[in-house]
């Protein structure tokens, strides 16, 4: 059988995953015959994505693996994850930030991503709960030695979460007295029904308090974190202005999003300059 050019790994991968999740399961030659690739490649893709944590392998196929609402993965278990993804999502974010802007940034590996792709963006003011993205421009600028032109990060302080976010009452007053002109959000997870979810209590109150004090709210997700439901949802679809997502989202999710977003934004096929 001859290999299906047509598709990058990551896309045979992101199908793979969407149909495991769609159906509860899989067998490998339902998966030869769908994408029209060999026995060899499909078990191959199955061991990845066994490797990063979403689907389980089987006898002859594999299933998904049910996360419980209130599991909450570390920063370095979730940074090993959808690399290509979150850069590709990171650069297109980018591209939406001007010089002078006062934006802020949510905790999460995507927009830490992100950060790293601001670092050119000149007088930039940055309130973050992420102190990994505060890390990222305070390191930036004790390399560069440079400070004109630098961000001005403003840091929340609070309770640190095991992605490495700060929330709780101290993070919270000091967001609700802030404005900014664009949040960008990282999420644990999005869907219709539950909008935009986490499994931690006190960091959902932090993001409601984001969301409340941005003129402009923009989600950064990869495709997995379509159809996850965390504990404790904070916002709303109709909230939220834009998603900067990735080509792996399928095209029943795009039409299902389309409708209850404002924007919707895939990484490398969408025209921002038509937008802006």
């Amino acid at each position: 059988m001859s290999e299906n050019q047509n598709l990058l790994a990551e896309q045979r991968r992101a199908l793979i995953l969407d149909e495991v999740r769609r159906r509860g399961g899989v067998r490998v030659n339902e998966l030869t015959r769908k994408l029209g690739v060999s026995d060899m490649t499909v078990r191959r893709d199955l061991d990845t994505l066994a490797r990063q944590g979403v689907i389980e392998k089987v006898h002859g196929g594999a299933v998904p693996i049910v996360e419980a609402s209130t599991h909450e993965p570390g920063f370095e278990a979730k940074s090993g994850l959808e690399l290509t993804a979150k850069e590709d999502i990171a650069r297109t974010a980018a591209a939406l930030v001007s010089p002078g802007s006062a934006i802020a940034l949510s905790g999460g590996t995507t927009t830490y991503a992100l950060a790293q792709h601001l670092l050119d963006v000149p007088d930039l003011t940055v309130v973050t709960n992420s102190v990994r993205v505060a890390d990222v421009f305070h390191s930036a600028q004790r390399n560069s030695g440079q400070t004109q032109g630098a961000a001005t990060v403003v840091l929340t302080g609070g309770v640190r979460t095991p992605s490495d976010s700060l929330v709780g009452p101290v993070a919270d007053q000091a967001i609700a007295t802030l404005h900014f002109d664009m949040l960008f959000l990282g999420v644990h997870g999005i869907s219709v029904e539950a909008g935009l979810s986490t499994p931690n209590l006190a960091e959902a109150e932090t993001n409601r308090r984001l969301v409340h004090s941005a003129r402009r709210v923009i989600v950064v997700a990869d495709h997995t974190k379509w159809g996850t439901v965390g504990l404790s949802s904070f916002a709303e679809l109709e909230q939220v202005d834009t998603l900067v997502t990735d080509a792996g989202l399928p095209p029943d999710a795009r039409a299902e999003i389309s409708e209850h977003l404002h924007r919707l934004v895939v990484a490398g096929e969408t025209d921002l300059a038509a937008d802006l």
